[in-house]
């Protein structure tokens, strides 16, 4: 037990290390991904939408761009948990818009909360998920017009140009690998040790 308590101190040590460092060149290409990501979708808006129908670039964007381009080796960054999480999420929100009455409370309350409950029984949690059913039922005539089309358009066309640019800018410099694939004998490790925590 005193082992496995001073190797986890040890692990922990070290991932703690790992966040002071400053690596100049990773925060570059973070840069990189997030401007053109972003960029992309809001050029797309801005020659296809009037400023006023606002809707190609949805705020919970911002928040997966802080996940796919600086944190790229996070399990809530993979493309199965962007574009799952997003969708699945947008899904709910238009869901709980459509068949509860016009409560705002009650309405941000089960959609954000149904968004984390899908995502953890498929497996793609993505924290933006929550931001996304939430603006589904924000009172927004232009999102409310949508409908079902919300998740096709702006969510889904908008995570898939953040997953072209991740796979891109991600993958460019030595050292950063995206999507993250952890190895098969780490991941069955891992496991071994949340059965043994409980």
């Amino acid at each position: 037990m005193r082992k496995h308590i001073k190797r986890r101190l040890r692990h922990t040590k070290y991932i703690f290390y790992q966040e002071t460092l400053v690596d100049f060149k990773d925060h570059f290409w973070s840069f990189l991904g997030a401007f053109f990501g972003i960029g992309l979708i809001a050029f797309l808006q801005s020659q296809h939408f009037s400023e006023i129908e606002n809707v190609f670039l949805i705020g919970s964007f911002g928040a997966s761009s802080v996940l796919i381009y600086g944190a790229v080796n996070s399990p809530l960054a993979q493309p199965r948990n962007l574009i799952g999480g997003h969708v699945l999420s947008a899904l709910v929100g238009v869901t709980v818009f459509k068949f509860l009455p016009e409560i705002l409370w009650l309405n941000a309350s089960v959609a954000v909360a149904s968004s984390i409950v899908v995502m953890q029984i498929t497996k793609t949690m993505h924290p933006p998920g929550g931001a996304t059913a939430l603006i589904a039922v924000l009172p927004s005539d232009k999102i409310q017009e949508l409908g079902y089309c919300y998740a096709l358009s702006p969510v889904l066309s908008g995570a898939l140009i953040l997953l072209i640019v991740a796979l891109i800018f991600n993958n460019i410099p030595k050292g950063r690998k995206y999507p993250h694939r952890i190895r098969q004998s780490k991941y069955v490790h891992m496991r071994r040790m949340m059965k043994n925590k409980d």
